[in-house]
């Protein structure tokens, strides 16, 4: 099974991705823990390109290839081995990543978006979590964290409030797919609404 966790920068996403992976390597199973961007070793490198930076260092559509070229290596050299190889893969962000912070939030890009995932990935999860929480109390913990991986969060307030919109609508508008998990509460209080939606 393929399952990605989403949500905005801050939301605790990757927290209950790692909780997932250790439920369920508890269980018996075997389970490859990812992110993205990231998650092979060509991949990381375009990650620091992504994720660092001044705001304003890509275009939209420039931003679209980056993320594209990460993922297509990710998905080589990883995804697709794993899950031939019978193993859980857990992603920290995947596609709907891309299709809301460059398709619909940071340009209208959703048409070529899916075009060039259509092109170049052709896979997508057989479960997405989106992690929910109200875009100021994210970005507190997202600015928080420091580090220098904060070129989204500096984007601001209004960029995150459009993130969660984007987020919430592409729920609605894929439930055989992608659920809403109310992020609000104790880790272990978001964990159980996790393990509830599961099939």
């Amino acid at each position: 099974m393929f399952i990605s966790f989403e949500g905005i920068d801050g939301s605790g996403k990757s927290v209950q991705a790692r909780r997932l992976a250790a439920h369920l390597r508890d269980a018996g199973k075997n389970v490859t823990l990812t992110r993205e961007p990231g998650g092979s070793p060509g991949a990381e490198e375009i990650r620091k390109l992504l994720v660092e930076g001044e705001p304003d260092r890509w275009s939209p559509e420039t931003e679209l290839l980056l993320f594209t070229a990460a993922r297509r290596d990710h998905v080589e050299r990883l995804i697709r081995p794993a899950l031939k190889a019978g193993r859980t893969v857990i992603s920290d962000r995947f596609a709907d990543s891309t299709r809301i912070y460059q398709g619909a939030t940071r340009g209208d890009l959703r048409q070529t978006v899916d075009q060039l995932h259509q092109l170049m990935i052709g896979i997508e999860p057989d479960l997405t979590l989106v992690i929910d929480l109200p875009a100021e109390l994210a970005l507190a913990r997202g600015t928080a964290r420091g580090g220098a991986e904060v070129r989204f969060e500096d984007m601001g307030l209004p960029f995150q409030e459009k993130l969660r919109a984007g987020f919430r609508e592409l729920a609605e508008s894929t439930p055989e797919r992608v659920r809403l998990i109310d992020g609000t509460g104790s880790v272990e209080e978001v964990s159980a609404r996790v393990l509830a939606a599961l099939p």
